[in-house]
Parts: structure tokens; C-alpha cells; sequence
């Protein structure tokens, strides 16, 4: 991105969490067994960030677990997966390959932790709380670049932050939140008529270009 992009001056908590793997569970007792563990750890150059999960994924346990969802399909045709698919021997990345990622660069987690039918499901609230609960992990972990699939997550999580800010556009946004930098791809839901998996696909390649 051309220019100094702005850093937000966030302190990031202190890493007192070993460098190594780490499923992050949801302590909240009304959240227990109707989510999908946070997969974190330090070090990790992509996090990519949900709006929440499907109660269809929370079922099967992986992230973006339904067949119709372009994620990936898209990451797998993609320039950022190369890497990654060489060191597990795969040719395409499936649901059961996301604890695995975590090795390889890449984690997951969601705006808001609730399962739901649909991201539609969620009140404002539940964004706004779920906001600064991600704002929380992201200066833990401080990833390379936080990846948000789709504007409906982004668009609370830049508000709770920057209140004033402009209306979120895809892409690299011009503001960081501490050392980690903010990026905005087309939601990969079947249910997002306006991306293709192509379209989804050349927008991991810019990810990957980014980094």
C-alpha cells in the first residue's frame, strides 16, 4: 500500500503466553459448547476473523465447515496457501486442515463467538461487545495482519475503535491497530452474491501480496 499507513496508538498487552500453539477457549459460561475455540498464538502472520459461527460449523468443530462456503476453495487456489499446502502435502485445504494452520502462519476467530443459523441472527450488542473482546486478542497476539472476511465484522470492530472513521472499503485499511495491520476481504458466505470464487481467490492473492 503506498504511504505510511497510521498506527493507532494502542498499547498491546505484554506477551506472557508461551510462543506455541494455542486453542484459546470461550470462558463465558453462556458461550460453552456453542462456539468454536479461538485458534491463536503469537508469531502468526494471518488471522483471519469471521463474523461468527454458523451453528452448522460449531457442529463439525472446524471454521467455515459448510461445502457452499468459498473460504476454502478460494485459499486453497490462492498464492497465500503455497506454502502451507507443500508442508501438509495437500493439494486443497479443507475445514479438518485449521488447527493445522496454526502451524504454518495462519488463525482463526470470530467478531462475535455466538453460533448462530445466520450472521443476521446477531444484535448490535453482541458486535459491540464482541468488538472490544477482539480488540483484546489481536494486541495479545499482535499478528501480522488481521484479516476480516467481509465488511458486515469489520464495520463494528473499526467503529468500536475509531468512532469518527471513514466508512470501511476492502482492502488494506489506512489505520492499524497497534502492530498489526487491518484488512477487509469479500465475505466468502455462498450467501454473498457480489464475489465469485475467483473474485474471492485474487482477493487472498492480494493478502498475499500484502504480507
Amino acid at each position: 500500500m503506498a504511504g505510511v499507513v497510521p498506527a493507532i496508538g494502542r498499547v498491546a498487552m505484554p506477551g506472557t503466553i508461551p510462543a506455541k500453539a494455542k486453542v484459546v477457549r470461550n470462558s463465558s459460561p453462556e458461550h460453552a459448547g456453542e462456539s468454536l475455540p479461538d485458534l491463536l498464538r503469537h508469531g502468526l502472520d494471518v488471522v483471519f476473523v469471521g463474523i461468527n459461527p454458523s451453528v452448522y460449523s460449531v457442529e463439525r468443530g472446524h471454521y467455515f465447515a459448510r461445502k457452499a462456503n468459498r473460504f476454502w476453495g478460494s485459499l486453497s487456489r490462492s498464492a497465500l496457501s503455497v506454502a502451507a499446502r507443500r508442508a501438509l502435502g495437500v493439494d486443497i485445504l479443507t475445514p479438518e486442515h485449521d488447527r493445522a494452520l496454526l502451524h504454518h502462519g495462519f488463525g482463526f476467530t470470530d467478531v462475535v463467538k455466538r453460533a448462530t443459523p445466520r450472521a443476521g441472527d446477531l444484535d448490535p450488542a453482541e458486535f459491540a461487545s464482541g468488538a472490544r473482546d477482539l480488540i483484546g486478542k489481536l494486541e495479545t497476539f499482535r499478528p501480522r495482519i488481521a484479516c476480516f472476511q467481509g465488511t458486515m465484522g469489520y464495520r463494528p470492530f473499526a467503529k468500536t475503535l475509531w468512532p469518527t472513521g471513514e466508512k470501511p472499503e476492502l482492502g488494506e485499511q489506512p489505520v492499524r491497530l497497534g502492530a498489526t495491520r487491518l484488512f477487509v476481504v469479500p465475505s466468502p458466505s455462498p450467501a454473498n452474491a457480489h464475489a465469485s470464487p475467483a473474485v474471492q481467490t485474487e482477493w487472498y492473492d492480494r493478502l498475499f501480496a500484502a504480507l
